[in-house]
């Protein structure tokens, strides 16, 4: 069974969100008639790509699902498949104020299940267990801390064979004096250890930073907040992105997945925006899944690679402990993680599943025309892109080559067109 929050949130009192009750009463969308309604999950971050691909399955297994928002129109709000759609406020920025909102949308839709998607929700939401009466199908707090801490996980990750780029830790911003200018080699990736910083209060997002030289290291240090430390100076490896996505209950594998990147955002690295499934490496499998049982993980996890191009070993980048951007990809291969992770919290049976089809395509539309606008925008340098990349010409064939045997479109289904259609509006209006 996964290790899931079984703490109650009753007595809550009803609280007011500016637009909230307005913003419910617009978004709700009805269930359709016929469907044989199963149990209520609540989906969080309905901006969020992972959150629809988790409606459109959850609601296609026949539950109910409601979603919130920052915004209160999101992707995920306007799926046929959403039951109603909820305004909080931001997990990142707010996170008190989020599970207290959260707590009084779940004493009105009595949810079976929580599922947070992003980093901050899910931090917000297990730091305060005694507000769910639902199950929230992830690990205590300390255990998802321990997981998203990159530091953490390279330090241990060789123990299970595991290769890890060479790095150096910066605890705090007067430590890089201290640190080896000669055990550099240049470029290397400034890499904060989290890629959420901040206390329950308050919480920021951060990102990797491409140096080429020692001045542009010192500068890139300076210039992040105290909260984005301790940092890793790790080498930069160059080689195509490689995920291994696992569903972990009791140290059995549930499920399993992996598939390649193709395009990114940004260029260098990032976003995966067309990305293809491959077979899982079992080597891989077995080492990843054995971090993550060392670490005391149970349920859905991606953990990220990169191969490189040279030797061709695969070096772990991170671990993200939760639904992941592509969801939808595995999902469309035949893997559907949200249904196994709900199943799972609800102790309803479901068969382990580890056969997909190989070569199934996924293209986030919106995101791939950003990352060919970045190509033709700003150069090669610029992007922080290794020598061999594609030129602008190549990433301009290989954009326009629109659609081949294998191929989906993630977010635009004909069956399903309103969540496409916000989100090109949001998208020509900067939202």
């Amino acid at each position: 069974m996964v290790h899931t929050s079984w703490t109650g949130c009753h007595g809550i009192a009803e609280t007011e969100y500016p637009g909230g009750n307005q913003q419910e009463r617009v978004s709700a969308q009805n269930v359709r008639p016929g469907t044989l309604l199963m149990a209520m999950v609540l989906v969080t971050d309905g901006e969020q790509r992972a959150a629809l691909a988790t409606v459109r399955s959850l609601g296609r297994a026949g539950y109910q699902v409601a979603v919130t928002s920052p915004g209160g129109r999101s992707i995920a709000g306007a799926s046929q498949f959403a039951a109603g759609e909820y305004a909080t406020p931001d997990s990142l920025s707010e996170p008190r104020s989020f599970a207290e909102r959260l707590a009084s949308i779940a004493i009105s839709t009595k949810p079976d299940v929580i599922i947070p998607i992003t980093e901050a929700s899910l931090l917000a939401i297990q730091e305060r267990p005694s507000l769910w009466d639902a199950r929230v199908p992830f690990p205590e707090l300390p255990i998802i801390k321990k997981v998203l801490d990159k530091a953490s996980v390279c330090q241990l990750a060789p123990e299970f064979g595991i290769a890890v780029p060479r790095q150096q830790v910066i605890a705090k911003r007067d430590d890089l004096s201290h640190l080896d200018e000669h055990g550099l080699t240049f470029p290397v990736v400034v890499k904060p250890a989290r890629s959420v910083s901040g206390v329950a209060t308050h919480r920021i997002r951060t990102s990797v930073t491409y140096v080429s030289q020692w001045a542009d290291l010192v500068a890139a240090v300076e210039k992040l907040p105290a909260e984005a430390f301790p940092l890793l100076i790790q080498q930069r490896v160059v080689g195509p992105g490689t995920g291994v996505f696992l569903f972990l209950a009791e140290g059995r594998i549930l499920a399993r997945f992996a598939h390649r990147r193709l395009r990114e955002k940004p260029p260098s690295g990032g976003v995966s925006v067309y990305r293809e499934s491959v077979a899982a490496d079992d080597c891989l499998v077995d080492k990843s899944a054995a971090l993550l049982n060392a670490m005391g993980w149970s349920g859905v996890a991606m953990v990220e690679y990169k191969t490189d191009a040279g030797s061709g070993e695969p070096y772990l980048m991170e671990i993200n402990g939760r639904l992941w951007g592509s969801l939808q990809l595995a999902i469309d291969a035949g893997v559907d993680f949200p249904t196994l992770l709900v199943k799972a919290a609800l102790e309803e049976p479901a068969a382990p599943v580890t056969e997909y089809q190989l070569g199934i395509r996924s293209r986030w539309w919106w995101g791939d025309v950003d990352q060919l606008l970045a190509r033709l925008r700003r150069s090669d340098t610029a992007n922080n892109l290794p020598p061999g990349s594609p030129t602008r010409l190549q990433a301009v064939l290989d954009f326009m080559r629109l659609w081949r045997p294998g191929d989906r479109s993630e977010v635009l289904r004909i069956s399903d067109m309103r969540p496409f259609l916000r989100e090109t509006w949001q998208w020509l209006h900067g939202d």
